[in-house]
């Protein structure tokens, strides 16, 4: 199991997404993600964070939440993670290409028709609806989601 964090930058009604279209062998690939990558070092969340906002779009983030630590598990070959889950809506800099597909502000309503990961959607809605802090165990086998687990109850 390593760590990761995943981020999702808002501006108004609009969030920063990442489609994957660019690195070869990418378990994500063709997939609409937000930004965010595993952890370097001794890295904390936050550090992790901030580290893979810059790397990945250009800017700066001034204001940030954690939202939630989603579980990873998965029978294929990817091993499984623990994911420190953010939302943003403060930063400041210039959106640069990034290297590992197309940043894109794409709106809320528009997101849901994207190609994404079955368990993305569970998430997302949460964070759209201001959810508490949430503990999330996703269980896929292959890229299907085989379980969804939410502070302690099974949902799917």
């Amino acid at each position: 199991m390593h760590n990761s964090t995943l981020c999702y930058i808002t501006r108004g009604n609009d969030v920063l997404m990442l489609h994957r279209v660019k690195k070869k062998n990418d378990v994500n690939r063709d997939k609409w993600i937000g930004i965010g990558g595993k952890f370097e070092g001794d890295e904390t969340p936050d550090e992790c964070l901030l580290r893979e906002a810059k790397e990945e779009t250009g800017l700066t983030l001034t204001a940030w939440r954690c939202r939630g630590v989603v579980t990873f598990l998965t029978n294929g070959p990817w091993d499984g993670e623990y994911m420190y889950l953010f939302t943003a809506d403060g930063f400041e800099g210039t959106l640069k290409e990034c290297d590992e597909g197309d940043l894109q502000w794409v709106s809320r309503e528009f997101l849901s028709r994207l190609p994404q990961w079955e368990g993305d959607r569970i998430f997302l809605e949460l964070l759209w609806q201001d959810a508490p802090f949430f503990l999330l165990k996703l269980r896929y086998e292959g890229e299907k989601l085989a379980e969804a687990v939410l502070n302690g109850k099974k949902i799917r």
